[in-house]
């Protein structure tokens, strides 16, 4: 039945991206974001992990004539989401693209992720240091190719201590980084500022510290939870509270909470007033064994989140988001695209299956009543229809 979903989804790929594609050029500036104004508020999306697996670049090089790489078509799909938000962050799993020892296909993959319109990837991951300092070089040297901002990672002390500032319309907003682990590898002997491992002491901190900076808003990217746990775990549940809870001067220390890692979509949560994605999902993977060594299709669902942020109602306050929304989506493994659902199940395709379980899974500690819709609730304009 999944695989039937893929195909059906496959054949409205192309029309999908068409028309998302020219309505977004046509609502859009050259820069592919929209016009900023002192008077407005911004928007954020945020998609999942980026997994480039050995199927993904074999597709990346067909995509390509089977010369080179070329990864942008599978994120045509999603591209109207991207460009019509403000500030978009992704998540790259992992410094080593399979299949790939030159790692030639890394900066086209980079290229790939600017052209889509992300500003900004977190690279904190517990595969960050699985070719040591010489595979984060690599990975942050193709991302400043091509104009995408990083954290979680650093190639030097200067650049682990400064503040990842991005701009957002009128704002100024702080992207931090951090992963629970490194999957038993050793941090670079003399360089422990090589990846951010998960501490709330200094999670807080480093986010007061780029509020000093000048951070209108802080967004920690976390890199946690228990792999193939359609729940989030008793660390997580823990954690989100700790850090929502911190504040300086009655304002809260960190504006929003964004996870990856678990392979699966997990809820959102407004927590001590400040939405958490517990987890987002894999964006684009290929087939994934779980821990049983079963092939899971969950491993290919997702969700984009969407959050608007108003300006302050009075000096020193926080920027409050005033509107939430989520994007099911899928990777359509014969196709290699990705795909949102809600436009795909609105044109017909048979995904209403795949679109409602992500649906549940992100609603399901309540963020329908803290006020989390749809896309498609929201009024699909801003996406591309």
């Amino acid at each position: 039945m999944i695989a039937r979903r893929h195909q059906v989804a496959l054949a409205l790929t192309a029309l999908l991206a068409a028309a998302a594609a020219c309505q977004a050029h046509d609502r859009e500036p050259a820069s592919g974001h929209p016009a900023p104004s002192p008077s407005r508020g911004f928007t954020l999306v945020a998609t999942g992990d980026i997994v480039p697996h050995a199927s993904v670049v074999d597709r990346a090089r067909f995509d390509a004539g089977g010369t080179g790489y070329d990864f942008g078509p599978m994120f045509t799909g999603i591209q109207p989401v991207v460009t019509g938000a403000d500030l978009a962050l992704c998540h790259l799993e992992t410094v080593r693209v399979a299949a790939d020892p030159a790692a030639d296909s890394l900066p086209r993959l980079a290229a790939a992720l600017a052209t889509t319109g992300y500003d900004g990837c977190s690279t904190a991951s517990e595969h960050a240091l699985d070719d040591g300092p010489d595979g984060v070089r690599r990975t942050l040297d193709a991302l400043d190719g091509t104009g995408v901002r990083h954290a979680g990672t650093a190639r030097s002390e200067a650049e682990a201590a400064a503040v990842p500032l991005l701009s957002a319309g009128p704002a100024k907003v702080a992207h931090l980084a951090y992963t629970y682990d490194t999957d038993g590898r050793p941090l670079p002997d003399g360089q422990p500022w090589a990846l951010s491992l998960i501490d709330e002491n200094k999670i807080v901190a480093d986010a007061r510290n780029a509020r000093r900076a000048g951070a209108d808003v802080v967004v920690v990217s976390l890199h946690w939870g228990t792999e193939w746990q359609d729940a989030p775990d008793g660390r997580q549940l823990a954690l989100a509270r700790t850090l929502t809870a911190s504040r300086t001067g009655g304002r809260p220390d960190i504006d929003l909470i964004l996870g990856s890692h678990a392979h699966v979509p997990q809820a959102y949560e407004k927590v001590n007033g400040t939405w958490v994605v517990y987890g987002l999902g894999d964006q684009v993977a290929g087939e994934t064994p779980n821990r049983a060594g079963v092939v899971d299709p969950r491993a290919n669902q997702s969700s984009v989140a969407r959050f608007t942020f108003s300006p302050p109602a009075r000096p020193g306050a926080r920027w409050e988001v005033t509107r939430a929304a989520f994007v099911p989506g899928l990777f359509d493994l014969d196709a290699g695209r990705v795909v949102d659902l809600d436009r795909a199940l609105a044109q017909g395709a048979d995904v209403g299956g795949v679109r409602d379980r992500i649906r549940d899974l992100v609603l399901s500690r309540g963020a329908a009543q803290d006020g989390l819709v749809t896309g498609e609730q929201e009024g699909q304009g801003e996406y591309g229809q």
